[in-house]
């Protein structure tokens, strides 16, 4: 007579064999940014790893310190200019930057608060950018939109997901999720501070957020099942700093408001943008 007991501890076994495998499969999946070494650059205190600049970003590292440090992103492009302010961390470990205005020149300079709001340069170096997809650094995390493969919406836009191969129904599927699941957060929207990043992993705990948050968290669930994505910012009409997503589905740009969907505005606003992550 068989032992039920090593039968249902050898069941128990496999289940979280195949649990574990699943988790692996939708892990290596996930496009994570990493430095790995193959092309690194330096100057002065900045230390850029630039071997995956065809997948749309540069990890970028500065001395231990303990001033305040930023790094500047500049892409040119004819006689167009653009140029992004980012903060560093101070324990010199890397943080990731994207190059979200296509194929182009970039320079990256790191810069070091030398009294009140006053930066020095502290490393500069150029970058000729060529990617192999102009959308592929839409599928990346980085500050603005944060996360791996443990955060919480990312796990559950894997389930929501699962089987969905057709980059619209998975763009339908974790817009109707976060439509009819977050709320917009008034008390938070009267009292954040100038500056602070979107909060995605406060945002899904809590079911509320404001503009930059219900858009992170969107953006996150999109990116990590295949889907580019852009967290836009700039003003509304009526001069409301504000925060939305447009995603590449199919070849078509997509736009979508979870603020307004949440029933927290108009749908007769109209939208400037700023810049984009």
């Amino acid at each position: 007579m068989k032992d039920r007991g090593s039968w249902k501890a050898r069941s128990l076994v496999c289940l979280l064999l195949a649990l574990a495998v699943c988790l692996a499969c939708a892990a290596a999946d996930l496009l994570l940014p990493e430095a790995s070494g193959s092309n690194v650059k330096k100057n002065g205190k900045l230390v850029a790893d630039c071997s995956n600049t065809d997948q749309g970003y540069v990890m970028v590292k500065g001395a231990k310190s303990k001033k305040r440090l930023k790094v500047r992103v500049v892409s040119e492009a004819g006689k167009n200019r653009d140029t992004l302010n980012y903060d560093l961390n101070g324990d010199g470990e890397y943080e990731v930057y994207p190059f979200q205005y296509g194929n182009r020149k970039y320079s990256v300079g790191l810069y070091e608060n030398v009294s009140g709001k006053k930066y020095a340069e502290a490393g500069k170096i150029s970058l000729n950018v060529q990617m192999e997809d102009p959308n592929i650094c839409f599928l990346y995390p980085n500050q603005y939109v944060n996360y791996n493969a443990e955060t919480e919406c990312v796990v559950e836009a894997g389930k929501l997901c699962a089987g969905m191969t057709d980059p619209a129904q998975i763009y339908e599927t974790v817009c109707d999720f976060v439509k009819k699941n977050f709320l917009y957060d008034y008390i938070k929207s009267v009292t954040v501070k100038a500056g602070v990043l979107p909060d995605i992993d406060g945002c899904w705990s809590t079911k509320m957020g404001i503009c930059q948050d219900l858009s992170a968290v969107t953006i996150a669930m999109l990116r990590s099942q295949g889907v580019p994505a852009r967290l836009m910012i700039g003003t509304l009409g009526s001069g409301t700093y504000h925060a939305w997503v447009t995603a590449i589905v199919n070849g078509e740009e997509k736009f979508f408001d979870p603020t307004v969907e949440v029933g927290a505005g108009s749908k007769n606003e109209t939208y400037t943008t700023e810049r984009y992550y």
